[in-house]
């Protein structure tokens, strides 16, 4: 037992600091922040430890919908800013929208994703396009989405396709939006509460602003990446 034991801290000793010696490779930007911009570095991340592996929602949830907002000019920026319209988000991220998808197909619902991982590079843009701060993050500290450990999305009825009654659309900068705000009709408020509720049962927590802004437990643990959709969809894993 003692031997086991003493194995295990060796192996935990050496994986400690394999990921320390990697994390040490990447260059501060201006803010003082370590963004992954290297592919290479990315692989070798997720070598260690595969739950850093940013993967494809629509092929790990066969069937999920998604509306890519900012694949298109209908963001609140105006601007085309993602090459393709790909959601992406961590291992763990994905199985955990596994199991609240299967929770709402037993209700006859599903779940629409708005956004996953979102390269810092268009954090950066963001933050210069719009004078509400409060609803960008700063890129001195980066964004959750930055991680691939944040999501935007809301549910819809599986057999029309429609999206459920909430209190706002996508990326509504009002107070509407707001997790506390109650002056909506008991539909949208019913809604708004069912789509809490699962998230946070799966891990997730709120953002107060943004009703359809989940936040991934353990994010801190992920670092901030800067890697393309095209580096991702090009080097996918086979």
């Amino acid at each position: 037992m003692k031997l086991a034991l003493r194995i295990n801290s060796v192996i935990y000793v050496f994986f400690f600091f394999s990921l320390a010696t990697i994390a040490q490779t990447i260059p501060a930007n201006k803010y003082g922040l370590k963004v992954v911009d290297s592919f290479d570095t990315y692989e070798q991340l997720v070598a260690k430890n595969s739950n850093k592996q940013l993967v494809d929602l629509e092929e790990f949830i066969p069937g999920i919908k998604i509306d890519i907002k900012y694949a298109t000019p209908d963001n609140f920026t105006g601007k085309v800013l993602y090459p393709k319209a790909k959601a992406f988000v961590r291992l763990p991220v994905a199985k955990a929208l596994l199991k609240i998808q299967q929770a709402l197909k037993e209700k006859g619902l599903e779940l629409k994703i708005f956004d996953g991982y979102r390269p810092y590079d268009i954090t950066v843009f963001m933050w210069g396009a719009t004078e509400l701060k409060k609803y960008v993050a700063n890129p001195k500290e980066g964004s959750r989405h930055n991680r691939g450990c944040a999501v935007d999305l809301t549910i819809i009825d599986s057999k029309t396709g429609e999206e459920l009654e909430m209190p706002t659309l996508y990326d509504d900068f009002t107070q509407k939006a707001n997790h506390n705000y109650n002056k909506l009709s008991k539909t949208a408020l019913k809604n708004r509460e069912l789509l809490k509720s699962l998230m946070t049962k799966n891990g997730f927590s709120i953002m107060q602003a943004e009703w359809w802004h989940y936040d991934f437990k353990g994010w801190k643990n992920y670092e901030l990446m800067n890697i393309s959709f095209d580096d991702l969809i090009k080097n996918k894993p086979d």
